[in-house]
């Protein structure tokens, strides 16, 4: 009896389809919902940059991509991206090591803080550094009686980059540390391998693809921000102005052929960006 029963119930499981889920068209409707908003909110516009980047021509794209303004624009914005990446990097694994791995008093306000520029306007952000390092901030008469200039030149543009972009590596490796758990570091520490070899062979090898993943964000964010850069650049031409800054100026004095060519400029690098995000997140999933 008790073996019908089971023969029964398997055939009656066998009958039912793997994955209940919406009705064909239903499924259709949102699909074409989906890839109508996305057409319309993030192809089109894209595509009109292109558009207008070539408006009048190849010469008069190459020609605005070669000025000399635009390519010290190109080379801030990628020396910005080169130092801020890697600072950050080393913060968030430090950051979403301790709090993965170690129990302490204030964890849940270092979470917060590491959360906060997402909540604050980068333009804030800029201003709370013009009010400390600016000429009449807080520690800006100690700075320039040394000869140290931090607003309106790179280190300060370097700094607010920072800021807005702290998140993204230390948020993207604590999920990824807390899911790994503590038993393979504690296993290698009674075998007796020490610290960096722990994190050099345990814990680096089971965090590189998230780790990769948040280094891609935060280089996207970093190459694209405009508020806070804003703040602190003061827009010297050919000096302290990234890319972002350029595109807006050259907007504003109507040369439109040209700011939509510095813009496609940027469009490729976050292209770039998102082809190897991609690959990461393909090497990724066929891994696990």
């Amino acid at each position: 009896m008790a073996g019908t029963i089971t023969v029964h119930l398997n055939k009656e499981a066998s009958k039912r389809p793997e994955h209940v889920t919406e009705s064909g068209p239903v499924r259709w409707i949102l699909i074409a919902i989906a890839l109508l908003f996305l057409g319309l909110i993030v192809v089109l516009p894209l595509l009109s940059i292109f558009v207008e980047a070539f408006k009048k021509g190849v010469g008069v794209y190459i020609d605005s991509i070669k000025d000399p303004d635009a390519m010290s624009a190109l080379k801030l914005t990628l020396t910005t991206a080169l130092i801020a990446v890697p600072l950050n990097t080393v913060f968030g694994i430090a950051a979403a090591w301790a709090i993965s791995k170690f129990r302490f008093r204030g964890k849940n306000i270092l979470i917060t803080l590491i959360d906060l520029p997402f909540a604050v306007s980068p333009v804030i952000s800029g201003m709370v550094y013009v009010l400390l390092f600016g000429a009449q901030g807080f520690l800006g008469p100690w700075l320039d009686d040394r000869g140290i200039q931090i607003i309106f030149a790179l280190p300060g543009i370097v700094l607010a980059t920072v800021f807005v972009t702290v998140p993204f590596v230390a948020r993207e490796l604590i999920p990824h540390m807390q899911a790994q758990g503590v038993q393979e570091e504690e296993a290698a520490s009674s075998l007796g391998a020490k610290g960096w070899q722990i994190f050099w062979r345990v814990t680096l090898p089971n965090i590189k693809w998230g780790l990769l993943y948040g280094i891609i964000l935060c280089n996207a964010r970093a190459m694209g921000e405009f508020g806070a850069v804003s703040v602190v650049s003061g827009h010297i031409r050919g000096e302290t102005n990234t890319l972002p800054l350029h595109i807006e100026i050259l907007y504003n004095e109507y040369q439109f052929s040209a700011s939509f060519a510095v813009a496609s400029l940027l469009v490729m690098l976050a292209v770039i960006t998102l082809i190897v995000k991609s690959i990461v997140e393909w090497k990724s999933s066929s891994q696990h």
